[in-house]
Formats: structure tokens, sequence, C-alpha cells
């Protein structure tokens, strides 16, 4: 059976194809009441389904958001994607998304993909590479920017659009002094790549934090963004540490992020080592994961949905991202069992 036309619905209602076209694209010159619903009836009984691309041109709008993130199984991003859908959701727009294991090649395609579907906005969420990275991203949106496309970051700013930026320095330099203030003075860091900047951001926070106070890390250990990484991470640590069952004093370890953390606590368990009696452990952003897990793990709290609904807000304000709009998100310190230092 062929596919029912736009003309069929005209003819069936008795209009031209110019006002059926008005009444099912969306277009904001719409006929009079009882013209417009002959045309929908007619589209009813007929099973016409309007073509997108035509009700886009139609509204001068796709209604969509392209939202990239690095790792969707990632409890950060996924937060950030329930929040950015819940706030698109709101507004009638529909979310496309794109995951790049934090390849910023696939990053750059999945832009150019969404802008080709002309996307009302882009958001990418993620911690930024290196600024000749960030250069060919802009040359990709350029044209896109041009014609009134909206670009925000979660993360740090890029030369264009909006950002949304954690407070990452800060934060980790709070959480410092917190675990200072619990009687700490033994610390360790797990870091992540030194080319994502918030890694380094929250290793330099924390660090810089101790510095002030006198105190230099015993050792630190890079690895991977993700759990397999803390756990990698952890292991050579409790190798650099000679960490050990029923040692005086445990030493206190910040991982830049929770999945890390995680990570590194199931790597000490294998190695026979007690979270918090021979290790102490802090982490960073609060992921919904920690409810569950054993001891409670010291972080940094985020809103992480709230980040995203942010976002999204930034993109569909035409005000804030023509002037670069920039806001910061603050984090809050969080003190649980993990890092409660039981001295002899």
């Amino acid at each position: 059976m062929a596919a029912v036309r736009l003309q069929d619905v005209a003819i069936r209602a008795g209009v031209s194809q110019a006002t059926a076209s008005r009444v099912l694209n969306g277009s904001s010159r719409v006929p009079g009441e009882g013209v417009a619903d002959r045309v929908r009836a007619a589209a009813a009984e007929l099973g016409y389904v309007p073509n997108a691309q035509a009700q886009a041109l139609a509204r001068s709008s796709t209604g969509l958001i392209g939202l990239v993130v690095h790792d969707i199984a990632d409890p950060y991003f996924s937060s950030i994607v329930q929040g950015v859908q819940t706030a698109a959701r709101r507004a009638g727009k529909l979310v496309l998304l794109a995951s790049t294991q934090r390849d910023f090649d696939i990053e750059r395609e999945s832009v150019s993909t969404f802008i080709s579907h002309r996307a009302d906005a882009i958001i990418l969420a993620g911690s930024r590479q290196s600024g000749d990275l960030d250069r060919d991203l802009e040359k990709e949106c350029a044209r896109y920017l041009d014609n009134n496309g909206k670009v925000v970051v979660v993360g740090q700013p890029l030369s264009f659009g909006a950002a949304v930026e954690p407070e990452n320095y800060a934060a980790s330099a709070e959480l410092a002094h917190a675990l200072l203030g619990q009687g700490h003075r033994d610390f360790a860091v797990i870091g992540g790549p030194g080319h994502i900047r918030t890694a380094v951001d929250r290793r330099n926070g924390f660090v810089e934090a101790l510095a002030s106070q006198g105190v230099t890390p015993l050792v630190e250990i890079a690895g991977d963004f993700s759990r397999d990484g803390g756990f990698s991470a952890a292991r050579r640590l409790a190798a650099a540490l000679d960490l050990r069952h029923g040692q005086a004093v445990p030493p206190c370890v910040f991982a830049v992020s929770d999945v890390m953390a995680i990570g590194a606590i199931a790597a000490w368990r294998e190695l026979g080592l007690a979270v918090p009696d021979d290790v102490c452990v802090a982490g960073f952003d609060d992921i919904p994961t920690l409810r569950d897990h054993v001891p409670g793990l010291s972080t940094v709290a985020l809103s992480l949905v709230d980040i995203g609904e942010r976002a999204v807000a930034l993109a569909l304000d035409d005000t804030a991202t023509s002037s670069r709009a920039h806001e910061f998100v603050p984090g809050r310190v969080i003190l649980r069992d993990s890092s409660v230092l039981h001295r002899p």
C-alpha cells in the first residue's frame, strides 16, 4: 500500500496542500478552527504520518537536543542524563544521546551528526582535554552557532557557548580540610589521567589544601577515570605504602571520583585490607550507587540531576547562551564511615 501523502489529506479535507501543511506541521500561521479540525480529521482517517523535517521547517525548530556524554554506564553521567531528559521533557523537547567512551574523535562526529539533524541545542557533558581538540570542535560548531544553534558544556567552559561547571578545585580543597579535621595526617591520592581536566582540578585542589597545612601526600598513583582504573591504582598504592592488616595508623586515600574509590575498596578487600580499619578512603561526586555501599563513602556531593536540568535551561535561554553564561555548581562535603580514623 502506498504511503498517504499530504496531498491526499488536503483533497479529503477540501483545502489547499499549503493549508494542510500549515495545520499538520505546526506552523504559526494556522487557518480557522473549523478548517484545522477538518484537516486533522482527514489525516486521522487516512492514517497520515507527518514528515518530521517538514515540521521542523514550519516551526523553525526540530524539538531535538543532542547530548554527548563520556560513558553512559558511569553513574555520574547517567544522573546528568536523567536531569537533561527531565528538563527536556518539560520543555517539549526530545533528547538524542551519544556516548563517546572519552574518544574525542567520536565526540566531534557525534556533534556533527546532531548538527546535521538540526538539533536545537547540543549539550557536552564531561571534562575537556587539550586546547587543540577544543579548537577542532569549535570549527565544527562555527556554522551551527552562526545559524542560532546553542552549545552548553557541563564541565570546564569552551571558548564558545555556555557552561555549567562543578567547583571541582574548591570542593576538593574543602574535603581535604574536613579530613584533616578528622585527625588524618597521612594521605595518598589516586588521581585520574593527566589530560582530563576534572581529574587534575580535583587532585590539585586537594593536594594544595594539604600543602597549606604543611602536609604532603605520601604517594600519588594515577589510573583510568573508571572503577577498573581505581582498582588497578589501589593495588599499586598498597604495594608502594606496604599496606598491611592491623597497622597502627591507617592512611587516608583520596580518589578523584567515587567510581575509582569503589574500585579501590574492592582491590583492598582482595588483599585482605578493611576500610576504614586498615585504610581510609574518600571520593568525589556522591553517585546514587553509594546508597547501598558499605562502608558509607566519604565524598563531595554534586547535585548531578540538577546539573543536567540547569544545562537544558541554559541551552533554551537565548540570552544566556549568546552571552556565554557560566554557572558554577558548588560541592558539599559528606563525611561517612570510610574515613573514620580509629587510633590505637
